[in-house]
């Protein structure tokens, strides 16, 4: 119980001040996301999330799914990048069991990567700019996702949660349009990507709404844990794919996108880089598919050794790690992920702190969450 005297001090503390909800439904976050924040007039104080909305207690399901089945709870995750958190959850069963992936296997996996990180940045381009006002961009945005859903629709038989990752490789090979329909979009790609610039980079509107607002140092990026491009914005060396490569990224060119502002801006620039970069990976590997197997032959029941096995990969949001311990039977005894989503959202209020509630948008825009990948 307060006293008199405390509670009059605590009054006297939060004069003037109004404490908001936003949430827990919003348009501009994708899922269910509740923030309680403390106003000083328009200046924001103090930032909460309260998270578990949608939490649907995946790590324990997949503790009674086989190490084939529970690749697929993932996709229900980060649903934008379905097929990363596949690879992610299918490398650890491959080491844990030393199982070889065919070469053929290896280079789909990457151009399917990179095809998710494209369409899952288009999609936040889109949305970002309009949770800032401007609707035309998301018109823009979905012209070229669409032909990457397509493509995804023709070989996995979806557009969103591909399910096309097996323990040694893929489910199916691709489809015989595939190679002709990803050059195709790669040719439009390259030849619209300087409408976004016009309608949204060089609008001098949207630089004053995103520049020097959400800043984050390297030193606090490193502190609160940020990967993806909310790290890289603020000039942190964290893409998974150089520090790290997996499958065949250590075989082809493609440069690691730093900005060093920290500000909106620069995360915003960071995603649209990431884009040509991706675009540069496809190009030297869509005319290069080698023949041969695309999956390898393993036993229909996996039986991982006893042991503690992690591992991670970069999705369009961060460093998605996947650790599990195996007590030698079909299914994991334990298993976590390390989802990008969490550490990047716990910076929020250190970005926002200071700032003004209608800047908010920017700055939670420029961390591109996905709320199933916190909650999970």
């Amino acid at each position: 119980m307060y006293s008199q005297t405390e509670i009059i001090k605590d009054t006297s503390d939060t004069e003037g001040e109004l404490v908001i909800n936003v949430g827990p439904q919003h348009p501009a976050t994708h899922g269910v996301l509740h923030l309680v924040i403390t106003l000083d007039g328009e200046t924001i104080k103090k930032i909460e999330p309260h998270l578990g909305y949608i939490h649907r207690s995946i790590e324990k399901m997949c503790e009674s799914l086989s190490y084939r089945q529970f690749i697929y709870v993932t996709s229900r995750m980060d649903y934008l990048s379905s097929h990363i958190n596949n690879l992610g959850c299918a490398h650890n069963v491959e080491k844990s069991m030393q199982i070889e992936v065919p070469q053929r296997a290896k280079v789909i996996r990457v151009l399917m990567s990179e095809l998710t990180r494209i369409a899952s940045h288009e999609l936040w381009l889109g949305a970002m700019a309009m949770d800032l006002g401007a609707f035309t961009p998301f018109f823009y945005a979905f012209r070229e996702r669409e032909m990457i859903t397509e493509i995804m629709e023709d070989t996995c038989g979806a557009r969103l949660t591909m399910n096309y990752i097996v323990p040694g490789g893929l489910m199916y090979d691709l489809h015989p349009d595939f190679q002709q329909k990803v050059k195709a979009f790669v040719k439009q790609f390259k030849h619209k990507v300087t409408e976004y610039e016009d309608l949204v980079t060089n609008n001098v509107i949207f630089q004053n709404r995103m520049k020097g607002v959400g800043v984050l140092s390297k030193e606090d990026a490193i502190s609160y844990g940020c990967t993806g491009p909310v790290g890289r914005g603020s000039g942190v060396h964290c893409d998974i794919r150089k520090i790290f490569p997996y499958e065949v990224y250590d075989t082809v060119e493609f440069d690691e996108v730093l900005e060093t502002a920290g500000d909106s801006f620069a995360r915003y620039m960071v995603r649209v880089r990431e884009m040509n970069q991706s675009i540069r990976i496809i190009e030297q590997l869509i005319d290069n598919i080698p023949e041969g197997d695309f999956q390898a032959k393993t036993k229909a029941v996996l039986k991982p050794p006893k042991g503690e096995f992690y591992t991670r990969v970069e999705t369009a949001r961060g460093e998605f790690g996947v650790y599990i311990v195996s007590e030698g039977g079909t299914t994991p005894y334990r298993i976590k992920f390390r989802s990008p989503g969490f550490s990047n959202l716990s910076a929020l209020e250190h970005m926002a702190k200071g700032s003004k509630i209608g800047d908010l948008m920017a700055t939670m825009g420029t961390l591109d969450l996905v709320i199933p990948d916190i909650d999970r």
